[in-house]
């Protein structure tokens, strides 16, 4: 199978991912919550923007995801789809806003479907939303499904440990996969799994699997864009490589910028007017 990427400048849909991953072409995944990111990810030729409830920790500086709103996520969509021209954009639905009957994650799913350009939405957990991944799938709306490590479920957890490190918790996010298959999901993103695991699971499937901390066999990868540009000093894990060091770059520059403000060498007389 190749895994050569084609050029091309056509907006990527769910048949377009289910396609890469039948060809077993890899599928390149970020996150963005704002327009200038996404307009640079989009050039880039990303194939999937993920406005992710991450957004809480990125952006609002909260500990957990759990705080960020609906209409937040719907706020950050906004900013996003609107200038991007290829990539698929994909909603998290937020803590609390699909949890408590099919019919209120039905809703919330339409809003963000019907007040911005999202291609989709992505909910965490398995066999226990499977009736809710079935509803919006049923009515039309793509949903990416996310097992492994649930960031919204972390105080349940008690930590960020590894998930399905055990034979009986392989077992149950293997079936948790099928389920959400046969539910109607497009993909789903496995988080901070073994490797091994991660490869039964996308043998175990159809459907695309994007990886985060879920080692090289998946169909894709996802990583938080503000990680893997260096964004971030105190946070570091095991599964994020880092492609640049911007945030040396930016204190750099707003060290150079102060400097030249406070001698007086900037402006210059070709920055006036």
């Amino acid at each position: 199978m190749s895994t050569e990427m084609q050029p091309s400048s056509k907006r990527i849909t769910t048949r377009t991912i289910q396609e890469m991953r039948d060809a077993g072409m890899p599928i390149a995944c970020l996150t963005a919550y704002d327009y200038l990111m996404a307009r640079l990810l989009d050039e880039a030729g990303i194939d999937i923007i993920l406005v992710g409830d991450s957004v809480s920790n990125v952006f609002q500086g909260n500990n957990t995801t759990l705080p960020v709103t609906l209409d937040e996520m719907i706020y950050h969509t906004k900013a996003v789809s609107k200038i991007v021209r290829r990539a698929m954009v994909v909603t998290d639905l937020p803590f609390m806003s699909y949890q408590v009957t099919t019919e209120e994650a039905f809703r919330s799913a339409g809003r963000v479907m019907k007040e911005t350009s999202a291609g989709g939405v992505k909910v965490e957990g398995g066999t226990r939303i499977a009736a809710v991944v079935e509803k919006m799938s049923g009515e039309g709306i793509p949903v990416m499904g996310h097992i492994g490590l649930m960031p919204q479920s972390i105080l349940k957890f008690g930590g960020y440990r590894p998930r399905g490190t055990s034979e009986e918790e392989a077992l149950a996010l293997i079936e948790d996969a099928v389920v959400l298959e046969q539910a109607g999901a497009f993909a789903l993103v496995l988080e901070k799994i073994p490797a091994t695991l991660g490869k039964r699971i996308t043998e175990s499937v159809n459907i695309p699997t994007i990886g985060i901390g879920a080692g090289p066999h998946c169909s894709g990868q996802i990583l938080v864009t503000h990680d893997m540009l260096g964004l971030f000093e105190d946070f570091r894990p095991r599964f994020v490589r880092r492609y640049a060091a911007i945030a040396e770059e930016m204190d750099r520059a707003f060290r150079l910028y102060i400097q030249d403000v406070k001698q007086r060498t900037f402006p210059n007389e070709s920055e006036s007017y």
